[in-house]
């Protein structure tokens, strides 16, 4: 079996040197707010809520990380910056302008470079989307999770139905890229709902889709509410029945998928987190960003601390929040990029593991997986089949036993 090809994929040749598909694949900058005005019961991301945030300060340590990650790197072409969360779209649109301003001065950018924020559909914030706009943001990625407002209310999600429509409709005036998310396999959701509910947002659709089903996080509310008896997760087999649903109703829409959760017209994909899957470098800014840097012929990892207040005292006292900075072993480097790129529909490079992990992917792991129908093989690249795309976690545990 071979896979759709939606996209342009990395170079395919093993004269390729070193890493320098790291280079290909990108560079972007990741800048996280940490702040909502709630927390979601599904949510395990790093969000917190803060009855005050003083803006300024927050902005100055933003900017002050930004420099010092541009002394230890050195100079590079910024592909893309993400505002993530948290809820960045909280963040004035000023600060936003000198976060890319700053970006630009110390790095510059390549050209067309993908901005992207993410927001909340709240009247509140998708009022402020034409002055985020103006401060340089191209792309918007909103959180609208569901179409149902019963459903809304069960995620925890501050706004409704009506709200969720507003926010598409002006994230469409405001900018010629959006994406927004939506989480299915909830509680006692139908095929026939979620196909109704699907039906709907890709009615309302730009470029992208990202589809999430509903995970129970460790460390949520839904972990407890679970544990408590409150609602029962959707049976595994139906919610794998749900997701073949999706695939199939987003090819016959033009949106196949590119990842496993996100969906996207050809040339709509993100470019941010392409780099992630690609196995790229990134740079992570602000409370538990976390980041892959080529520095000095080594491949770094980066965390920061994830608390809001114990980064801004770091970033005060030594320019960073950083929690963690380690160089990646060989075989680290190459068990990350086939974590990565195997969710991605045009796979990995063999030639490319190899020269991370310094040892090939032996055949004998990957035929039986193609046998089974979990893998393809075209020439030097592998990656999963529809079938393996509901295993993924079960393939990478036999191929990185061979790491």
């Amino acid at each position: 079996p071979v896979p759709p090809e939606p996209m342009r994929t990395l170079a395919q040749t093993d004269q390729i040197s070193g890493d320098s598909l790291a280079d290909e694949a990108g560079f972007a900058v990741y800048v996280h707010w940490p702040f909502c005005l709630s927390k979601c019961p599904y949510c395990d991301f790093n969000s917190h809520v803060r009855e005050t945030v003083d803006q300024a300060d927050w902005r100055a340590a933003l900017l002050r990380e930004l420099d010092c990650h541009a002394a230890e790197i050195g100079r590079r072409r910024v592909d893309s910056v993400f505002f993530g969360g948290g809820t960045p779209s909280l963040m004035p649109p000023a600060t936003v302008a000198a976060i890319l301003d700053r970006i630009d001065a110390l790095w510059g950018y390549a050209a067309a470079p993908e901005i992207t924020l993410e927001a909340n559909p709240t009247s509140v914030e998708a009022g402020r989307f034409a002055d985020f706009r103006t401060a340089g943001i191209n792309r918007l990625s909103l959180g609208v999770q569901a179409l149902r407002d019963a459903d809304l209310k069960f995620l925890g999600r501050g706004h409704d139905v009506a709200q969720a429509r507003d926010a598409i409709d002006l994230a469409a005036e405001n900018f010629d890229r959006f994406s927004f998310d939506l989480i299915y396999a909830r509680p006692d959701q139908s095929a026939r709902a979620w196909e109704a509910e699907l039906c709907e947002a890709l009615k309302l659709a730009g470029d992208h889709l990202s589809l999430y089903q509903l995970t129970i996080e460790p460390g949520t509310g839904f972990e407890g509410a679970v544990a408590r008896g409150v609602f029962t997760p959707a049976d595994p087999d139906h919610a794998a029945s749900l997701y073949q649903i999706t695939q199939e109703i987003c090819v016959d829409a033009g949106l196949p998928a590119y990842e496993i959760s996100n969906h996207a017209r050809p040339g709509g994909q993100s470019r941010h987190n392409l780099v992630y899957w690609r196995y790229g470098d990134y740079a992570g800014i602000g409370p538990g960003a976390h980041g892959r840097l080529s520095v000095d012929g080594q491949r770094i990892a980066t965390a920061n601390l994830r608390k809001p207040e114990r980064w801004l005292s770091a970033v005060r006292e030594t320019g960073v929040g950083r929690e963690e900075r380690s160089v990646l072993r060989a075989a680290e480097q190459a068990s990350e990029m086939l974590i990565m790129g195997l969710r991605l529909m045009e796979g990995i490079s063999l030639s490319r593991y190899e020269k991370l992990a310094g040892v090939p992917l032996a055949d004998e792991r990957i035929t039986p997986l193609v046998q089974e129908d979990l893998l393809w093989r075209r020439g030097d690249r592998i990656g999963t089949t529809g079938r393996g795309q509901l295993l993924l976690d079960a393939i990478l545990r036999e191929l990185s036993d061979a790491i």
